[in-house]
């Protein structure tokens, strides 16, 4: 048995009886007033009148009352665009060292400002993390083993007074010297820009490494697998890192994953997931008997919830004026939410993008439920992406088939609405057959898209492809590997051009 594992896992096992979890309502509005403390000298501070706020009998509620809900697009035009420009003080005290620029499914071109204050938060959720892993069931030798976290090149664009690049690249920049002995594939490597590159660099020097948990975006965590195994003519990953046991994912539902991943391995692993953002380490799994995620709720971020529903929407998938925002001392268990947040980056009220779930209230435990602007609902089908994904699922099971990525959208045809669905799986299905089963799970999951079907939602058909040229369509128009998600729902214009690529 490892000493120094052995040791590490007492040390954690020693931390977790010294500490314990906070409540969440009393940790949340302890967060707010420190944001709101910091902050108050600045121009947003300033213009918000956040004094007068701290100095309320509710503060919460003040704070709701007198600054409005922000997406991207609202607080880069009105405020951090001054940050962009070298300006100091306007969301945030002090400047910005870092912009995450966002790789996600919505937007190409967000600069997200990443402050001293929000790298040392990412840390800590990270402590908590590693020191939650007492709750599984690992060796002592696990804790010597290396990590490999697959993410963007840490290679950062320099500007004027600041540096570029994906939360992950930023994050990985930034790791403490005493990690950097277990992190893998080093720093060398990480700052590789081309993912072929990269990834092939990561398949020669891996009869070298003893990695024990992967880190990673699941996709892309696939792929690397794939070539480590062809370029050393392996049968399974296990042959080359036998100690593996953990998977840490994070940036998208890991479930649909799960089944073609599995095909790599030896053994399951331990799956954990996380919530890792260009705006912050929002949520991470504590415990093995749930894939839910605890949010970090007393980590420099506020969280505020939505409900998701069609009279706090609008038809471009933004929060209405007049929608009732929830805190966590509000919010209901198996309710989907769009979610806010405001951090120690100079976010406030920011509309993530995400809706979640909580699933057990007092431990603050939520699931990804879906986009905002990727709930399809077109024609009154109010699909969210969650009951796409169990969809998915279940066709998988249905078919004996992997299913690794897709696509739908509510396309016109002969004058009326279909949903077409693209489907990247592992081999050829009968189109028809696979259409009629997905129509007939997605009416028994959901009343709304069941009446639709009877209405004005008129038919449903699906394209299977292989799933690389989704992948290649990705490399092509957006971007391979690191944080680079796929979308899961189109507008009609953008879906056809995709659907001409991959046809072609």
């Amino acid at each position: 048995m490892s000493v120094i594992g052995e040791l590490i896992k007492k040390a954690i096992d020693v931390y977790g009886l010294v500490t314990s979890e906070p409540d969440p309502v009393n940790a949340q509005q302890a967060v707010l007033k420190n944001l709101l403390t910091r902050a108050r000298l600045t121009a947003f501070g300033k213009a918000y009148n956040f004094t007068a706020i701290l100095n309320s009998e509710n503060v919460v509620a003040a704070f709701q009352e007198a600054v409005p809900v922000h997406d991207y697009d609202k607080l880069y035009n009105d405020w951090w665009h001054y940050l962009l420009d070298g300006h100091q003080n306007v969301t945030w005290p002090g400047g910005q060292r870092y912009f995450a620029l966002s790789s996600g499914t919505t937007s190409n071109s967000k600069s997200i400002p990443v402050t001293d204050d929000m790298l040392d938060s990412i840390r800590r959720s990270g402590i908590e993390q590693i020191t939650s892993l007492k709750n599984f069931d690992l060796p002592a030798d696990f804790f010597d083993k290396q990590i490999m976290m697959l993410g963007s090149s840490t290679n950062l664009i320099e500007k004027d007074d600041h540096e570029e690049g994906e939360i992950s690249g930023i994050s990985a920049a930034n790791l403490p010297t005493w990690f950097r002995t277990l992190y893998k594939p080093g720093i060398e490597i990480a700052s590789l820009s081309n993912w072929d590159e990269k990834v092939r660099r990561i398949a020669q020097e891996a009869p070298k490494w003893d990695i024990g948990s992967l880190s990673g975006i699941p996709s892309w965590i696939e792929l690397m697998l794939k070539e480590v195994i062809a370029y050393n003519r392996l049968d399974t990953i296990h042959d080359i890192w036998p100690n593996l046991q953990v998977y840490t994912s994070g940036g998208v539902a890991f479930e649909p994953y799960r089944k073609s991943l599995e095909t790599l391995l030896a053994r399951p692993l331990q799956y954990i997931d996380t919530y890792l953002t260009s705006e912050g380490y929002l949520a991470t799994q504590k415990r093995p008997d749930t894939s839910a995620m605890a949010l970090m709720v007393d980590n420099g971020i506020f969280f505020e919830f939505v409900p998701f529903t069609p009279e706090n929407m609008d038809e471009n998938g933004q929060v209405k004026a007049a929608a009732k925002v929830l805190t966590l001392a509000d919010v209901e268990e198996n309710v989907d939410y769009v979610l806010l947040i405001s951090t120690v980056s100079g976010t406030w009220r920011y509309m993530i993008g995400d809706t979640v779930m909580i699933t057990d209230k007092q431990r603050s435990e939520i699931r990804i439920t879906g986009r905002t602007k990727h709930f399809l609902n077109v024609v009154g089908e109010q699909l969210s992406v969650f009951q796409m994904n169990e969809a998915m699922q279940s066709l998988e099971k249905h078919f004996d088939v992997e299913i690794k990525e897709y696509v739908v959208s509510a396309i016109h045809k002969n004058g009326e609405f279909i949903n077409k669905w693209i489907i990247g799986a592992n081999r050829t299905v009968d189109e028809s057959q696979l259409a009629t089963s997905l129509d007939e799970i997605l009416c028994q999951a959901n009343k709304n898209y069941k009446v639709a079907r009877s209405r004005s939602l008129k038919g449903v058909e699906a394209e299977v492809v292989p799933v690389e040229k989704i992948y290649s369509w990705s490399e092509t128009y957006k971007k391979l590997g690191g944080q680079a998600k796929i979308p899961r729902v189109m507008k009609e214009a953008d879906f056809l051009d995709f659907q001409r690529y991959v046809q072609e």
